[in-house]
């Protein structure tokens, strides 16, 4: 029997949210689709300092619409990948299955003994930007060749941005999304073969969490970076992931 177009998600009975579920011992956490009702929460996780402190790009301080016009944008581009999925599955219904190059899911969210649904948190698979680069031109001739790439080229940098509510730090639980993601969705799903992440050097979970998922250090860069909360980072470590690895 073919596989589905959206192999390996499944589907929530009630919403028809497609999901990624992890594996045992946190089968209770699944990857959706954004949703617009998630502001509250991100709010709220945003204006955490155990948050916000370790990303470069939110708005601080973090508002109600700064949440709405996010979601807006990361909606748009979940909605496409499942566009794209469900054309496939008419067009091709026993077809090989397609490669896109965004992610259907990407909401970490902790299902309650009732089945409500508590959101944890965000894993986003974009290509690389070389962030650490302080040459603009080098960093923009990088970044528009990885760009100009077709879909399932193995020469695209891959790059993930991720964070998880500090609630749930310290469980593993951000680890195993990073190791579920590539496995069943970024390796085959998308063709990615190398992935090239940037932590603040500072953040020793970050760089922890994506070395035990097989991600090797390559080099640590001085950066002269001041974060929108006020903070000021001054080196960033590289690391990679590749397939034959």
């Amino acid at each position: 029997m073919p596989k589905s177009q959206f192999d390996p998600l499944e589907f929530n009975q009630v919403t028809g949210e497609p999901y990624l579920r992890l594996p045992a011992p946190h089968d209770n956490i699944i990857i959706t689709p954004p949703r617009m009702s998630d502001a509250p929460a991100m709010v709220l996780n945003m204006s955490d300092p155990r948050i916000y402190s370790w990303l470069e790009s939110p708005p601080h301080p973090y508002l109600p619409q700064d949440a709405d016009h996010w979601l807006t944008k990361i909606k748009a581009e979940s909605d496409r990948a499942i566009e794209k999925l469900q054309r496939a599955s008419v067009e091709r219904p026993d077809g090989p299955l397609i490669l896109v190059d965004e992610s259907p899911v990407r909401t970490i969210r902790e299902v309650q003994e009732d089945g409500s649904e508590l959101f944890l948190g965000d894993i986003a698979i974009i290509r690389e930007r070389w962030l650490d680069l302080e040459d603009k031109e080098a960093k923009q001739a990088l970044t528009k060749a990885n760009e100009e790439r077709e879909v399932g080229d193995p020469a695209i940098v891959w790059c993930f941005g991720d964070y998880l509510a500090a609630s749930h730090h310290g469980k593993g639980i951000m680890t195993a999304v990073v190791q579920k993601f590539i496995r069943d969705w970024a390796v085959p799903r998308m063709g990615v073969r190398q992935l090239r992440v940037e932590t603040f050097s500072d953040n020793k979970g970050s760089k922890r969490v994506f070395e035990k998922s097989g991600f090797v250090h390559e080099k640590t860069v001085p950066v002269n970076k001041v974060l929108n909360s006020g903070r000021t980072i001054t080196a960033m470590d590289i690391l990679w992931w590749k397939a034959s690895q």
